[in-house]
């Protein structure tokens, strides 16, 4: 009989305890204690949350009827800290919980699974960490979002099986442990929307993909996925977007892929996909195609041409061949094409800029004939006009030359002729101009003066004929400017001192006379000369010593008179061949082999009274020199003073010079000071050093005994050295010579070395604007922004990657870097790259003694966050460690992160983090440094993208130097 009132308790006290929690009043109290909790960088965000309000009244939070907390949305309001799903869970009628976009962090919590009511759950785009609990209680869920975060550990992919309802599954840009395609996905039979990129999915996509017939998004992008794509992913007949790029797919495009008649994105590029694209030609919806680096050959077929939505096509290097379609980009608002280096033939279409929206039209290295449609030359919206390489002809449009939005006309190796025409003066924003190879004619246009942006100009190989003109002196920002082999006479203008810019000329093989302009010895930053071949007389001017050239050719012209004594140097020998009026002044070595002596000159009796009297009086200085000399040491032997040994002229330092040099080894002896000591490492000291000139050089101070030894070795020591040199000397010297003859505008200039038994001495340029990692990562420079725009990080990679190049590809072996690092890439004073320290770690092995091989070394083989990941198994470096290296100082540029941070986790770097986090072009924008402009978001990830292929664990997977030059250029495109 008691029975019924013990049921009616029981009930009772469950009801009590479950509405002790889901009161409107505890709901206020949850949402109060959440808001205590989080931080946040926008005042509005809970300004309405008080404890004397509804909290159906909050910013963010709906009720239902009965004023139970339903939905909570504070997505994209800069919250941070973490979040107490338990308690957001004692809000039993919340559905849908949308914090994505913000700066989260902490795990997701296992009391997560108590929100069982849930269908909306957005954690995307923040910090959260760990491993993802089991969800199969969440069978409600409509929506699951957990993009973009640093979850990592093994998802839990079974309990999907249980969210039946689910029709958002977006996963992407996550660090969990690899595994094969969930095939359990498929079974979700409502999805609408899969995102499953960068989640280090293996394998092949199972035939059950195609169960998914929902789907309007599928994106698996950015993982390891191999075989062939599915002949069942044809089925999913509503799809609107798929994206399949940076995987190792392969076969064909599968047959009756026209069924995807919905498709407006497809984006399959950097597989190695085959054969033909004629399964495309039924998608009339398509705005967006991109297969790109792929292995496709055939033609295009002529549908394209048809195709009203397209505004995108991307489709270099793979093996196409045939015409383009006459109208293809002609019916939409056409943005760009990129089929370069394929073998495509024919004229090109005439109407891709119908619209007047066209952007970039890039058709290098392909076989393309006939003229440039005059319809491009209307087109004021291009950026980029690149067709180099084909097979092009006629007389260039002359509009084009003028079009005020156009950075690069590349119109190289082509078959062009007729002049440039005046209107080149209104490229206003033209900062590139490739005309190299080809037969264009008549005089440069005084008008070119104008075009003040221009940075790189290469019009040789041509018939250009007349003056250069003098209006060349407003081309402030000029730094390269190749007119060889053409036709140019008269005078090298004087005005040209005024490209202050200039670091590269070439006016070889012109028909340029009279004397050369003294004005080129007031260009400082001139790295490269080359006048040879022309009919140039006179003297060498003596301004020309003041620069510090890599290299220097002035050979057959007809110049007379004295070289001057700084140029006599062996770095310049053979520049001065074929002028028989030459020669090198006596009193010293002849370091210029072909060239004879002045004094063999017959000279009239004044000069030789002058030389006579010269002389008399050089000597006379020099002896009065020597016994002031002899009277300071004496006078500071007597006196006892100072902290280092008395330093005189020491026979046992042997100085050798590979440029031109102002100073002796003595002047830098003297100043290696701890008061000079601007950075130490694992190579060595380094001091800054001013010369009594004024010039500036930056000293690497290397022992020449093991590394072990070096912490006894003080810099006393170093000047007291007398003792004979070790044959390791020797063998660093070898070393050194081959570094010295190392010449390039990206690598830092070796001046001479300075060895002793003790130590050895790297005299280097020093550079004033520090290191890449300093302005990245370090404060700001004194008087100096530390800021990097899009523009000068674009121009670091690409002049950092052209020197990588050079060491690896421009000699007989390659030079390995070993030590390919941020703070290895010094930067001059216009922001322009120079890598130091290359093949360093060589020079340091020789010093030591050690053996000549160090391809297996255990000596220094580079810098934690950098080093490839086979050095830790095979101790082995090669050119594909430089290019590891390389692409985690890309990913310092893109990202602006360092290469070892603690929100990476324990064990990761920058590679980990960033490789997993490239999803779509839309999220992936969150992995660019905010300081870098909206407008350059495109070039940036598609730069981060060959920072990932850098960086691929198998180092045969990873691109060459001179592949990475051309992918970066690609990227610029």
């Amino acid at each position: 009989m008691h029975l019924p009132f013990f049921l009616f308790l029981f009930l009772f006290l469950c009801l009590l305890l479950a509405g002790g929690a889901s009161t409107p009043k505890e709901e206020l109290r949850i949402l109060l204690e959440l808001r205590a909790r989080l931080t946040t960088t926008n005042n509005a965000t809970f300004r309405s949350w008080h404890a004397d309000s509804s909290a159906c009244t909050f910013n963010g939070v709906k009720c239902d009827s009965a004023g139970f907390v339903t939905e909570i949305d504070l997505a994209g309001t800069g919250i941070s800290s973490d979040v107490p799903f338990g308690s957001l869970c004692n809000l039993a009628s919340l559905s849908a919980l949308s914090l994505g976009s913000n700066s989260l962090s902490g795990g997701m919590s296992a009391d997560l699974r108590n929100c069982i009511h849930l269908r909306r759950l957005d954690l995307a785009a923040n910090h959260f960490s760990g491993e993802v609990p089991d969800l199969s209680l969440l069978s409600q869920l409509e929506v699951l979002n957990l993009s973009g975060n640093a979850f990592t550990g093994v998802f839990p992919w079974g309990s999907l099986a249980n969210l039946t309802a689910l029709e958002v599954l977006t996963l992407g840009d996550n660090s969990f442990d690899p595994s094969n395609f969930p095939e359990v996905v498929t079974t979700l039979t409502k999805l609408n929307s899969l995102f499953l990129s960068v989640c280090n999915i293996h394998g092949e996509i199972p035939p059950s993909i195609g169960n998914l017939t929902e789907l309007v998004d599928l994106e698996l992008a950015d993982n390891f996925l191999t075989g062939v794509i599915p002949l069942e992913i044809t089925r999913l007949s509503n799809l609107w977007m798929l994206e399949l790029y940076n995987n190792s797919l392969t076969g064909r495009i599968p047959a009756r892929f026209g069924n995807l008649s919905r498709l407006a994105y497809f984006d399959a590029s950097m597989n190695k996909l085959e054969g033909d694209l004629f399964e495309l030609r039924s998608l009339k919806n398509l705005v967006s195609l991109q297969l790109f680096m792929n292995d496709l050959s055939s033609e295009l077929p002529p549908e394209f041409g048809e195709f009203e939505h397209l505004t995108n096509l991307s489709l270099y290097m793979n093996r196409l061949n045939g015409k383009l379609p006459p109208k293809l980009g002609s019916w939409a608002e056409f943005d760009f094409i990129d089929v370069s280096t394929n073998f495509l033939t024919g004229e090109i279409p005439p109407d891709m800029c119908r619209r007047g929206t066209m952007k970039r039209l890039l058709m290098l290295e392909n076989n393309f004939t006939g003229e440039i449609p005059v319809s491009y030359a209307k087109c004021s919206s291009l950026i980029r006009f690149r067709v180099s390489k084909n097979s092009l002809s006629g007389v260039v449009p002359a509009g084009l030359w003028s079009l005020p939005n156009l950075n690069i006309i590349d119109l190289a190796s082509n078959q062009f002729e007729g002049p440039i025409a005046p209107g080149i003066g209104r490229a206003k924003s033209l900062f590139q101009l490739y005309l190299n190879k080809n037969r264009f004619s008549s005089m440069l246009p005084p008008e070119i003066g104008g075009a003040a942006s221009i940075v790189n100009m290469d019009l040789s190989y041509n018939h250009f004929s007349g003056e250069i003109p003098a209006s060349i002196r407003e081309l402030k920002n000029l730094q390269s400017l190749n007119l060889e082999s053409n036709s140019f006479s008269g005078a090298i203008p004087d005005a040209i001192g005024s490209c202050v810019s200039l670091n590269s000329i070439d006016f070889s093989a012109n028909n340029l006379s009279r004397p050369i302009p003294a004005s080129l010895g007031e260009l400082t930053r001139l790295n490269s000369l080359d006048l040879s071949n022309n009919e140039l007389y006179g003297t060498i001017p003596a301004s020309l010593s003041t620069l510090k050239l890599s290299a220097l050719d002035l050979s057959n012209n007809h110049l007379t008179g004295a070289i001057p004594a700084a140029l006599g140097i062996s770095a310049y020998n053979g520049s001065f061949v074929g002028n028989p009026g030459l020669c090198i002044l006596g009193g010293g070595t002849n370091s210029l082999r072909s060239l004879r002596q002045c004094s063999a000159v017959k000279r009239s009796s004044s000069e030789e009274l002058s030389i006579m009297m010269t002389s008399f009086l050089a000597a006379a200085v020099v002896i009065l020199a020597c016994i002031g000399l002899y009277i300071v040491i004496r006078k500071r032997q007597a006196d006892g003073c100072g902290d280092h040994p008395a330093i005189v002229k020491d026979p046992s330092w042997d100085m050798k010079s590979f440029r031109i040099v102002t100073f002796d080894e003595q002047e830098i002896v003297n100043a290696i000071k701890p008061e000079n000591l601007i950075g130490k490492g694992g190579s060595g000291e380094v001091y800054r050093v001013e010369l009594e000139s004024g010039e500036v050089m930056a000293v690497k101070h290397i022992w020449n005994t093991p590394v072990d030894g070096m912490k006894e070795r003080t810099t006393a020591a170093m000047l007291g050295s007398r003792r004979r040199r070790r044959p390791a000397a020797r063998e660093f010297e070898a070393e050194v010579a081959t570094l010295s003859a190392v010449r390039h505008v990206n690598l830092v200039k070796l001046y001479c070395s300075i060895t002793s038994e003790e130590s050895s001495l790297l005299v280097y340029e020093h550079l004033p604007n520090g290191s890449l990692w300093d302005r990245l990562h370090g404060p700001a420079l004194p008087g100096k922004a530390r800021q990097l725009g899009w523009e000068e990080r674009y121009e670091i990679a690409m002049g950092a990657a052209r020197g990588l190049e050079y060491l690896h590809h421009g000699w007989d072996r390659p030079i390995l870097h070993r030590d390919v690092k941020s703070s290895n890439i010094l930067l001059d004073e216009w922001l322009k790259p120079r890598i130091a320290d290359f093949g360093l770690a060589k020079v340091l092995h020789s010093a030591a003694g050690g053996a000549k091989d160090i391809s297996s070394t255990h000596v220094i083989a580079g810098t934690h966050g950098y080093i490839a990941p086979e050095y830790a198994y095979t101790w082995k470096v090669n050119e594909k460690s430089d290019v590891y290296s390389f692409g985690v100082v890309l990913m310092e540029l893109v990202t602006g992160r360092l290469p070892i941070e603690a929100e990476y986790g324990e064990n990761k770097d920058i590679i980990y983090w960033a490789s997993r986090r490239m999803e779509s072009r839309e999220s992936v924008m969150g992995l660019v440094d905010k300081r870098i402009p909206t407008w350059a978001m495109e070039e940036a990830v598609k730069v981060l993208r060959v920072a990932v292929l850098c960086t691929e664990r198998l180092p045969t997977i990873r691109p060459s130097m001179r592949t990475m030059v051309q992918m970066l250029e690609e990227a610029g495109r």
